[in-house]
């Protein structure tokens, strides 16, 4: 990714993920969707990137987790190291990154109540994110807003074709936006975030328990 680099250089992440079938017997094939707004220089237009994988067998949460580790990664490909404002539906992993991470990362990367759901994606997740400065930020889900729901097409889309973009390509976020003013429910774009207001969460943990 050819955004500018540096400490003051910032990214917003919006990302969504689907699971056909979630819950009931058998496989369920899910798909994460992700739409990536950057600016090459501050002063420069508003540039997307769209990102989309999918599994054959998984759950909800398996690729809600999955949205992070490829986002982080795609980023940061090249030594890339970012602000991120990263938006979600899913409560999940705003919960989980602001304060599940801290307290299981206390315990050695355990919990008191049994064994932690996907473990090895927490961990991976918090290793991919570490390399970021970014706030967590959760944003009802269908509820017209713009990014939100294009990144939630994307994972629905990526679920049935069973397909992956193979990293970021150009994004089809305009056209897409376009046919959705047509509509009688358009939905809301959200701007640019402004980089002189933007504020970290809580920096993550390390990702594996410590040798004493």
């Amino acid at each position: 990714m050819s955004a500018a680099r540096g400490a003051d250089a910032l990214v917003a992440i919006y990302a969504d993920e689907s699971c056909l079938g979630n819950g009931r017997d058998g496989e369920n094939p899910g798909g994460v969707g992700v739409l990536v707004e950057f600016r090459q220089r501050e002063t420069s237009p508003l540039v997307r990137r769209d990102l989309w994988i999918s599994e054959p067998a998984t759950t909800n949460n398996r690729m809600a987790l999955r949205s992070v580790i490829e986002s982080m990664t795609a980023i940061g490909r090249k030594g890339g190291r970012f602000r991120v404002l990263f938006t979600t539906d899913s409560r999940y992993i705003v919960d989980g990154m602001t304060r599940w991470v801290h307290d299981w990362a206390r315990r050695g990367w355990t919990r008191k109540s049994g064994p932690i759901e996907n473990l090895d994606l927490w961990r991976h997740a918090v290793e991919a994110a570490a390399a970021h400065s970014v706030h967590w930020r959760w944003v009802r889900g269908h509820a017209g807003h713009a990014q939100n729901e294009y990144a939630n097409d994307l994972a629905v889309r990526a679920a049935e074709e069973r397909s992956s973009s193979g990293g970021l390509v150009d994004s089809g976020f305009d056209a897409w936006l376009a046919g959705r003013s047509a509509r009688a429910r358009p939905a809301v774009l959200e701007p640019f975030p402004d980089p002189a207001i933007f504020r970290p969460s809580r920096a993550l943990p390390a990702a594996h328990p410590t040798s004493p």
